[in-house]
């Protein structure tokens, strides 16, 4: 290597890792999709997204990557690259194509001015040696109009917050955010259009007059690289987490529940990935205040990654209440469903097994298997109740007939009866009401379906479909429980009483076909517009009737 070439070598090199940023890119940022879009292309490897949650510093080297090999990408590709360059490459921002309201320098109705350009903005940001800080205004705006049955139901919800977030000491990262709203019409449509907001306080408790909402998230993060190849973080705080694969959703952990507050452990070298968390959440919501509880959930997983060929993983939970944090639990060494049973079988484990490939370009197969009980001793009678399993399998299409820009998802998920109950109903696999699993619930499947077509790096399009068959538990007009089926997670199976055999889809059943279509614009960068239509359709093939159901709405979200 001449002089100077290794001159920029250093250069790049320094450039690169000045400012490192370890802090965490929350999972609704889209650089996410277009970093999936890249590693189904082999543009990348995998992006680990069984256990999603990216360091800015991953992000921008997943970026790197793509640039090395930007020849063989289609012209939006190269554009969505620039922008998201932009976003997470130190480097790459200078003041023709970033803004900063606050930060002192030149006239300040020049700044302001920029809130109507394409350049990235920040309130404040600050860059000096290995620490760094970036203040984000962050505000989202809900128009939503219900179609049928009743066009007079209509629904806003606003709310507006701040967002500061950084890395200190080349090493922590640190996160803190909060969200203020409130809901002006139709609290149901609210809840439909949003459905985050069904597990807030003040939307369960109904407290107040106005129907109000917040979040509020933060963590610190400890990253470091002890040798070559080899990377360690430790996480305490709270943000939204998901586990296990799934593009529709997850079996292990979906991350539609309320975020968790969790120490997580990570730990990567060479083929090996491995996670280890211990969080806490709390139970379904009761209007009396000595009912509600905390329950505490906790999860190890290991992967084998084979680059260019496929990833392979197990991964464990458990879930316990009724007391503090359990020490056994907080091990990230040892196997839960055996600990479980030393201590005296009181809670709610499961085990997971997952994989996905990567030795096709633009094709991606993934599929996971959920085991909520032991049947290794009931393999003839796999139609027993205690037969608590469930499984997902998947493809992933990029580029199909050499269309650029365009994806296809098609996903199958079966869940049979009882999966996600427990006997101590505190320990069911639930968060604030919410399954932390995949929302169909027990005694349901899925066909999935997705298309979707980046137009330009500011405006896609999205369109999905679904068929959801379920069986629900039967119950009188007073909503009496007369025959259990598996079909309510809320509700275990009752020994002596219910059937011992579970078939799968018995029960009350009703067929579901539902429509999303999704567009979404950037006009101003960090001002999305996503317009969306909804139409559902729920066909009770028991009672013999149908209802349909659609609504449309609005959401601006802006990140300042």
């Amino acid at each position: 290597m001449n002089k100077t070439a290794a001159f920029i070598f250093v250069l790049f090199f320094y450039c690169l890792n000045a400012f490192p940023q370890v802090e965490n890119v929350p999972l609704s940022n889209k650089v996410y999709d277009f970093l999936k879009l890249m590693s189904v292309k082999k543009i990348i490897p995998s992006i680990n997204d069984d256990d999603p949650n990216l360091s800015r510093r991953d992000v921008a080297d997943f970026l790197s990557q793509i640039d090395s090999k930007s020849i063989e990408l289609s012209n939006t590709e190269k554009k969505l690259l620039n922008k998201y360059k932009i976003e997470f490459v130190p480097r790459e921002r200078n003041r023709e194509n970033t803004s900063v309201m606050f930060d002192g320098k030149g006239k300040f109705l020049k700044r302001f001015g920029e809130i109507f350009t394409k350049k990235k903005k920040y309130l404040y940001a600050l860059d000096k040696e290995n620490n760094n800080l970036y203040v984000e205004g962050l505000g989202n705006l809900y128009i939503s109009q219900e179609i049928k049955p009743n066009k007079k139901h209509t629904a806003s919800l606003m709310d507006v917050g701040i967002r500061a977030r950084g890395t200190l000491f080349n090493h922590l990262g640190y996160n803190i955010s909060v969200l203020k709203g409130a809901v002006i019409g139709s609290k149901d449509l609210a809840v439909t259009t949003e459905p985050n907001i069904k597990t807030t306080f003040h939307i369960a408790a109904i407290t107040e007059d106005i129907n109000s909402y917040d979040f509020a998230n933060g963590y610190v993060r400890y990253h470091t690289e002890p040798m070559e190849d080899m990377d360690l973080s430790v996480q305490l705080g709270r943000e939204q987490l998901k586990y296990g694969f799934g593009y529709s959703d997850r079996l292990a952990l979906s991350g539609n529940n309320p975020n968790m507050d969790f120490i997580k452990f990570k730990f990567k070298y060479g083929v090996i990935n491995y996670s280890s968390i211990t969080a806490s959440t709390v139970g379904e919501f009761k209007q009396i205040r000595n009912d509600r509880y905390t329950k505490y959930f906790a999860a190890n997983r290991l992967k084998l990654s084979f680059p260019d060929v496929l990833d392979f993983g197990i991964g464990e939970s458990v879930i316990y209440s009724s007391r503090g944090i359990e020490l056994a639990y907080l091990n990230p060494l040892v196997f839960y469903k055996f600990v479980e049973m030393s201590l005296q079988d009181r809670d709610n484990a499961t085990v997971f097994f997952d994989v996905q490939t990567h030795f096709l370009k633009n094709l991606e197969f993934q599929g996971t298997f959920f085991l909520d009980e032991n049947i290794l001793f009931n393999l003839s009678e796999l139609d027993q109740y205690i037969n608590k399993t469930a499984y997902q399998i998947g493809a992933y299409v990029y580029e199909p007939a050499n269309i650029e820009n365009l994806s296809f998802i098609l996903e199958y998920t079966r869940i049979r009866p009882y999966v996600y109950t427990h006997f101590d109903p505190k320990n069911t696999y639930t968060a604030f009401g919410v399954i932390l699993g995949h929302e169909i619930g027990p005694n349901a499947d899925q066909l999935y379906t997705k298309l979707a077509y980046n137009f330009s790096e500011w405006v896609s399009l999205s369109m999905e479909y679904q068929k959801i068959r379920k069986g629900n538990n039967i119950v009188d007009a007073n909503g009496n429980l007369i025959r259990n089926v598996g079909g309510d997670v809320f509700q275990v199976h009752r020994e002596g009483i219910d059937s011992d055999e579970a078939i799968f889809l018995d029960g009350e059943r009703v067929n579901t076909d539902y429509v999303l279509i999704k567009l979404s614009v950037e006009p101003i960068r960090d001002f999305i517009f996503d317009f969306n239509y909804v139409y559902r359709i729920d066909n009770n093939i028991t009672n013999g009737f149908k209802t349909d159901f659609s609504y449309a709405f609005l959401r601006m979200n802006i990140e300042y």
